[in-house]
């Protein structure tokens, strides 16, 4: 990938609006300001991506979010990111929220916004990937998560599984050696919670744990409520576990009050470890261990491959980084 606007930028020590402006001709620069980023352009041998160009000079300028779930922290802070960067290359977001309905992924998918914006950004749970790969719309889209079987498709997503085997093995490495899965969500399309299982399951194998099927927990939801009552059931089992690998940082969060309300020590007694980095991990107590994915660089990825959509003669699957995030709970 060669150098981008935000290369531009950082070289030349201005902002990517300013170097957006230069590369676009806008009148309103200084003559010196207009040199000195013309210099670093020159320097990395910028070259303006004529896709992005069309995209932003296209009908509306602007883009969709669709999520499930606005509310969800995880998402909100993604789409609070995707506007912020949008922002600043000239695009406006419109955000959408689906509730992971079938029928409303459908609509959307199936090109309902089509005559209000350029380009989606879609976070689908409840579509299958034939109808993914099916899609007649040819507005351009991108994927966000894991979704298995839409390789025609473009998609970001971090890797999953790596993340979860890291999550697990830090808590193996602790000396942790009942260790529970929290948030399987088998009847849902999106493969995330299926990467997030079997990066546990790998995990346990590698240190020569056995896997236990009571110890694997379903969920409908990933919030606060399920973390609570599928901790709850733990906690009454003739041996309760010693960890627990929360699908998302909710789920650890209800998970640390039915603890709480059980007068279960966190971490002595039962250590936690979640996934998302929201910003309540931080603040809770103990604040969570958690899995933490690059919410700027998936919304950068994302914005990027949206477009730069129609410059590749095949679609792409794109990996954006993650970090365990170790703090008090595990």
């Amino acid at each position: 990938m060669g150098p981008r606007l935000q290369d531009v930028a950082a070289h030349a020590g201005v902002s990517v609006r300013t170097v957006s402006n230069v590369v676009n001709g806008f009148r309103h620069v200084a003559p010196s300001t207009r040199s000195h980023v013309q210099a670093s352009i020159d320097a990395l041998g910028y070259r303006p991506n004529m896709a992005a160009r069309t995209l932003r000079g296209s009908r509306t300028g602007l883009v969709a979010l669709v999520v499930p779930e606005i509310d969800s922290p995880y998402f909100s802070e993604l789409a609070a990111r995707t506007v912020q960067i949008a922002e600043s290359r000239g695009w406006t977001v419109l955000v959408e929220q689906t509730g992971g309905d079938a029928e409303r992924e459908r609509r959307l998918l199936n090109g309902n916004r089509r005559h209000l914006v350029d380009g989606v950004l879609f976070s689908p749970w409840s579509v299958s990937p034939e109808e993914l790969s099916a899609r007649t719309d040819t507005i351009p889209l991108v994927l966000l998560g894991e979704h298995d079987g839409t390789s025609d498709v473009d998609h970001v997503a971090i890797d999953n599984v790596e993340a979860a085997r890291a999550a697990t093995e830090h808590l193996i490495g602790s000396g942790r050696r009942r260790i529970a899965a929290m948030g399987v969500q088998s009847h849902l399309f999106n493969a995330t919670s299926r990467h997030r299982l079997r990066g546990y399951r790998q995990a346990l194998a590698d240190a020569g744990l056995p896997s236990s099927p009571e110890l694997e927990k379903a969920v409908e939801t990933l919030h606060r409520g399920d973390g609570h009552r599928v901790m709850l059931e733990l906690l009454e089992l003739a041996e309760p576990p010693d960890a627990v690998f929360c699908f998302t940082d909710e789920l650890a969060l209800g998970a640390l009050r039915a603890a709480a309300d059980r007068g279960v020590a966190v971490p002595e007694s039962v250590a936690l470890v979640g996934f998302d980095d929201i910003e309540d991990g931080r603040f809770s107590i103990p604040a969570l261990t958690t899995v933490a994915p690059d919410k700027r660089r998936i919304a950068e990825l994302a914005l990027d491959c949206l477009a730069e959509q129609g410059t590749h003669a095949v679609s792409r699957s794109i990996i954006a980084p993650h970090k365990l995030v170790v703090r008090q709970s595990g």
